[in-house]
């Protein structure tokens, strides 16, 4: 922590909604109490969402136990074929330094705009290893089973290689987007030498204080999407999300799926409320199961209709996605995209499927399976994009990421 946490108390309009309306991704307020409201002792200083900062050190990597920013990127990174392990390290030796000092509000040392690093904004950096890394003849008794591209899934996939695959990740959050592309751009910067830039995916979901802390989020198509995920801080999430040393680099870490999954908003839109309600298997306004009444109910998948029907039909979109063992578990940080338009004028929007798991083959691989074979949901849905990585563990003051592997 620095003393940047600290506020100077000046209320200006204009930090305040840069703080938070702009943070939102371009979403708009609703309603119009909040550009109204009057200043009183109970208002938060303009600047608190700017001048939030999150622990970069610690045993684990911060932006994975960390509550969700409002904005996120998603960078995978090609490394030189000629890149030994020296060299790797290096590269992890000049983002962790970078990282170190960005995400407390501080500017790189090569930063040719240091002003803008002034405003952390709860920033995040969190580097992953893809299954090329461990290509070198060094580190090739050190790639996890589990570090692969998904097995295909025929029947949904449509993956593009514009959205997949990659060496090396970067995953920033921030509630601010100018802390995100100054964040961004320098971050990459560091690696010229070493990498280039294979795809970049951005992503976003409510603006800083625009819901209340813990509400789940939702996503375009209007669901919450997230309510099963284990909470931070308890043995379950420990039990799920983090590695216990399979090898032991990675213990501490996790792994990390992203998906690109395309909505088709148009033919989405044209169903009937009752019948969206059907294909997810819970109730829209509030996210509680067809069989329940609050977001957080259990579903029960044995309940039967007065029609003789389960209640929560077999092509249900949670029914699918269920497991009651943590060995089927994962936790999810989803993220919206708004790309425009395609060239045949359907929207190109959708969900940064984003999961971690401990083992992604045990983990999350039979539930993708299950979700591509009978989730009717797939019907308005299209994965683009898919990459996995190993998110290896924390650092300390003296430490730098990657260092359990590299040495």
């Amino acid at each position: 922590m620095t003393d940047s946490t600290e506020t100077s108390g000046r209320l200006s309009r204009r930090r305040f909604l840069t703080g938070g309306a702009a943070a939102a991704g371009g979403v708009a307020l609703a309603g119009t109490g909040y550009a109204v409201a009057r200043a009183t002792e109970t208002t938060p200083p303009a600047d608190a969402v700017g001048q939030a900062v999150e622990p970069f050190h610690g045993p684990h990597q911060a932006g994975i136990a960390t509550a969700p920013q409002a904005v996120a990127a998603f960078i995978a990174f090609d490394l030189d074929d000629s890149l030994d392990v020296d060299g790797l390290r290096r590269l992890m030796l000049l983002w962790t330094e970078d990282a170190r000092r960005l995400t407390q509000g501080q500017p790189t040392l090569a930063d040719t705009e240091p002003e803008l690093a002034g405003v952390p904004a709860r920033l995040t950096v969190t580097v992953g290893f893809g299954p090329g890394v461990f290509d070198r003849p060094e580190l090739a008794d050190q790639r996890p089973d589990w570090l692969a591209p998904l097995p295909a899934f025929p029947t949904i996939d449509q993956l593009e290689d514009a959205f997949s695959g990659g060496d090396l990740l970067l995953q920033l959050g921030t509630d601010d987007p100018t802390t995100l592309s100054h964040a961004q751009r320098m971050m990459t910067k560091s690696a010229r030498a070493f990498a280039r830039v294979r795809w970049v995916q951005p992503g976003f979901t409510h603006g800083a204080g625009s819901v209340s802390p813990g509400q789940t989020p939702r996503n375009l198509m209007g669901q919450v999407d997230g309510t099963a995920n284990p909470r931070p801080g308890t043995d379950a999430f420990d039990d799920i999300v983090w590695s216990t040393g399979q090898p032991a680099w990675v213990q501490g870490g996790t792994g990390i799926v992203i998906r690109r999954i395309r909505m088709e908003l148009d033919t989405w839109d044209a169903l009937e409320r009752p019948a969206k309600e059907q294909i997810i298997g819970r109730r829209l306004d509030t996210g509680a199961p067809l069989t329940g009444e609050d977001e957080f109910d259990e579903p029960d998948f044995e309940a039967v209709g007065s029609d003789g029907l389960t209640v929560i039909p077999d092509f249900a979109h949670i029914r699918n996605a269920h497991s009651d063992s943590p060995a089927r578990q994962f936790l999810r940080r989803p993220f919206s995209y708004d790309a425009g338009w395609l060239p045949d004028g359907r929207p190109d929007a959708g969900l940064l499927f984003v999961a971690y798991a401990a083992d992604i083959t045990t983990q999350f691989v039979p539930i993708q399976q299950r979700l591509a074979e009978n989730d009717l949901f797939n019907t308005w849905t299209t994965p683009v994009g898919s990459a996995v990585f190993a998110i290896p563990p924390g650092c300390g003051p003296d430490g730098y990421l990657g260092e359990t592997l590299l040495g």
